[in-house]
């Protein structure tokens, strides 16, 4: 009987270790948005750390480059739904963020690499500009 026991909790040691092992960037694309999430100063940590590689678009929406660039962001974020991460911080009511990146022009983007801050993109560009630099990081 103790044998079954001990059996019985190897097998749920050696699940739980597995559990463990699993990184964020094993957990199911089905989990991870597929479009920008609107982000605040507030969550703005939290949501860095969440995802191993995340894009935080730095905007305002007075801003014309920045709503040409909103859909290139929208379409990352579709294409690589769990691998990238795309987040929107509106600069206007967000004002500590911009001050913590000294971001002085938008659109901006920063790139962070589990929950680092690794690189910063600034000005509107086409995808096929954009994407190579996000690209390298992965």
């Amino acid at each position: 009987m103790n044998d079954d026991i001990d059996k019985e909790l190897d097998i749920i040691r050696k699940r739980k270790l597995e559990e463990l092992k699993m990184s964020a960037t094993d957990a199911p694309v089905e989990n991870w948005p597929d479009k920008p999430i609107d982000i605040t100063d507030v969550d703005f940590t939290d949501f860095i750390k969440k995802y191993p590689y995340v894009v935080v678009d730095c905007w305002a929406p007075w801003c014309g480059p920045c709503r040409m660039v909103s859909p290139v962001l929208e379409e990352i974020a579709r294409d690589y739904a769990g691998k990238i991460t795309v987040g929107k911080l509106n600069v206007d009511e967000n004002q500590r963020v911009a001050m913590e990146y000294k971001i002085m022009s938008i659109p901006a983007m920063l790139i962070f690499k589990n929950g680092k801050f690794i690189d910063q993109v600034i000005g509107a560009m086409p995808r096929q500009m954009l994407e190579p630099r996000l690209k390298e990081y992965l």
